[in-house]
């Protein structure tokens, strides 16, 4: 018996009062994405398949799907990175594929103030034209 200033609860007995249910519709278990499934995402993602159209396609069976997709493309790309941050990536990535990076950090702390990545061509062709540069700085840049 567990008491209160306003209220008395009394178990008799600590059995179920109904049958357990024999259809697991909104059950956290039955809503998780199956084997199949991860890996059809994982092999989207693999060919640059956008989370949008990855949902579509799996919204012709079931509607609930949208959110999970998207939970699981961002754990997929958590486990890519390996624990790396976001600039660690990026870094990561354009060595990976051949892109020149530079950057500098800032003199007091160790925080990132400048980063230019730059593919060879684009180099390449800033070496021939000097004087003429287009960059764009402002795409999601407080990502």
């Amino acid at each position: 018996m567990a008491t209160s200033e306003n209220w008395e609860l009394f178990v008799q007995n600590g059995r179920h009062n109904h049958k357990i249910a024999v259809y697991s519709h909104g059950h956290a278990q039955s809503a998780r994405l199956t084997e199949e499934q991860l890996q059809q995402t994982e092999q989207f993602m693999k060919s640059h398949v956008p989370p949008r159209n990855i949902v579509r396609f799996f919204s012709r069976t079931r509607r609930w799907f949208s959110q999970k997709i998207y939970n699981v493309v961002a754990k997929i790309k958590r486990n890519r990175m390996q624990g790396r941050n976001m600039v660690e990536e990026v870094l990561r990535l354009s060595a990976e594929t051949g892109y020149t990076v530079f950057y500098r950090n800032g003199e007091d702390n160790n925080v990132l103030s400048d980063i230019v990545v730059a593919h060879l061509i684009s180099i390449a062709m800033i070496r021939t034209w000097p004087y003429v540069l287009i960059m764009d700085t402002t795409y999601k840049k407080n990502k």
